[in-house]
């Protein structure tokens, strides 16, 4: 079979890149552009980043899908570890076709099914119980809690399937309960998928459009909503600033838990060598 050369898989690559970051590259630098077009470059300026700081619509905007956001993560995780190890460790027991297929669901179901379903639940719920009495901030939880479990559910089904069952049943023969085993051994081992879990369950919820746009009320609209009701109006430059803020955000926090994994994997090998 032939390889292809090095010079030749490089410049594919490069070209992969090229594609994937020159967009996000132009942005970044036209949100220090003075014009109010997007796409003539007049001075550079941090005019747009000063009118950000102002608007206070997309300040609270932004708050608000922060906050939903951190709340999603750490409720995903929670459950979604749980459901993540009841699938790689107790086996095939009664009704785990219908375990399996519940936690996989909200990966194949369309997002606009999702929303309209809960919609329908929210307000059925309202009429027969007087709960919840208004959409927002909670039912716009609980629609990001739902999509997210299930791919926390999957990255740490994943991870437990990995390791050495021999660590947990040693400790199960020296007397500890299934629960110590579990907080003491299993979690620092799949420490990493619990960060990667949080870390894309974040970026799910703080980027969700559909679901948002079904669950939320007066007074409770995420940044995805606001920024695609302005975009739909015409391009703005205080999006590119928006935009920016986030990819240095994003980036930053990227950065730091790899770090953070790295440095704890390192300590690991560590300890067992």
């Amino acid at each position: 079979m032939i390889q292809p050369s090095r010079s030749l898989r490089f410049t594919f690559l490069g070209i992969g890149f090229l594609f994937l970051y020159i967009p996000i590259i132009s942005l970044i630098v036209y949100s220090f552009n003075e014009s109010q077009l997007v796409t003539v470059w007049t001075a550079f300026s941090f005019k747009w980043y000063r009118a950000l700081v102002h608007d206070d619509e997309l300040i609270n905007a932004a708050w608000l899908s922060i906050r939903i956001a951190v709340f999603t993560a750490c409720a995903s995780v929670v459950i979604g570890t749980w459901a993540g190890y009841v699938l790689a460790r107790m086996g095939r027991f009664r009704g785990f076709t219908l375990y399996a297929g519940m936690i996989n669901a909200p990966l194949v179901i369309p997002e606009v099914i999702q929303g309209i379903s809960l919609l329908l639940l929210f307000v059925e719920m309202a009429k027969v119980f007087g709960w919840p009495a208004g959409r927002g901030l909670f039912t716009i939880w609980i629609g990001h809690v739902m999509l997210c479990i299930s791919y926390v559910a999957i990255i740490v089904e994943s991870r437990v399937r990995e390791l050495n069952p021999s660590l947990e049943e040693a400790a199960l023969d020296l007397g500890a309960t299934p629960l110590s085993v579990f907080f003491a051994i299993t979690l620092p081992l799949i420490s990493q998928a619990l960060v990667a879990g949080w870390l894309l369950s974040f970026t799910l919820s703080i980027d969700d459009l559909v679901l948002s746009a079904f669950l939320s009320g007066p007074g409770s609209t995420t940044l995805p909503l606001v920024v695609f009701s302005r975009v739909r109006l015409g391009l703005n430059p205080e999006m590119n600033a928006l935009a920016t803020l986030f990819i240095a955000f994003v980036t930053v926090g990227v950065i730091g838990a790899n770090y953070v994994m790295q440095r704890n994997e390192r300590k690991r090998l560590t300890n067992v060598l």
